[in-house]
């Protein structure tokens, strides 16, 4: 066997159709109980015990008791990531369509992945972050440019305190309806709060969908994207 990473054994967690739909159920960030995501993936209930098992051991899940209950989310952003960049290759590869990603033009537009923005005003704003020199490409990589500190200290977020965080402070995430990168990591969180806060966007209650009201869009444009 080669030495490196154990590709097919990721590869056959995330195969699998049911846990394929349980993992993305969970990929708005949020955390759901065994019975919860037997409904996602539509099997029964001890069937879906089997699949969590698998992907707690492939270290794709984690779990968190809360009184009587046991809840499950992913691991983390990479994971995220990860499902979020297959969405795109199976789109790619899989049956054609019209337009690739979801047919859902909300979710095309903003959805949360993980803990940050995606969709097309997502890739947008990285566009615009990376013309303006605000983020800088190097190679592979995204970091900040000479200008970033001071320019997301002005809109109220503090990069100092970003820093310190384990994961990386900005991070590419291929988008999978748009096909290129929006940005992912401890700054692209930072931006969705933001973007919450603000009260220009709100999430809906049930699945990925991000909805910007049209003074919040013009208020997010005027920030991020001007």
């Amino acid at each position: 066997m080669r030495d490196g990473p154990d590709i097919a054994r990721i590869a056959s967690l995330v195969g699998d159709p049911a846990r394929a739909s349980m993992l993305t159920a969970l990929m708005d960030g949020g955390a759901l109980t065994a019975s919860e995501l037997a409904l996602e993936a539509g099997v029964a209930l001890p069937t879906a015990s089997s699949h969590l098992a698998k992907l707690m051991d492939g270290g794709l899940l984690t779990l968190k008791a809360q009184g009587r209950h046991r809840y499950y989310g992913l691991a983390g952003a990479e994971v995220a990531a990860m499902l979020e960049a297959i969405m795109g290759v199976a789109a790619r590869f899989g049956p054609k369509r019209t337009r690739p990603g979801p047919r859902d033009a909300t979710m095309r537009e903003a959805r949360i992945c993980y803990d940050h923005l995606a969709g097309e005003h997502a890739v947008a704003m990285l566009d615009s972050f990376l013309e303006r020199g605000i983020v800088v490409r190097e190679g592979e990589r995204l970091g900040l440019g000479p200008s970033g500190a001071g320019f997301f200290e002005a809109v109220g977020i503090d990069i100092g305190s970003l820093g310190g965080a384990r994961r990386p402070v900005c991070r590419a995430c291929l988008d999978w309806s748009v096909r290129r990168s929006h940005l992912a990591g401890a700054l692209g969180a930072a931006i969705f709060d933001r973007i919450i806060a603000r009260r220009w966007a709100r999430r809906e209650k049930e699945g990925r969908a991000v909805v910007f009201s049209p003074k919040g869009k013009t208020a997010f444009e005027a920030t991020f994207l001007h």
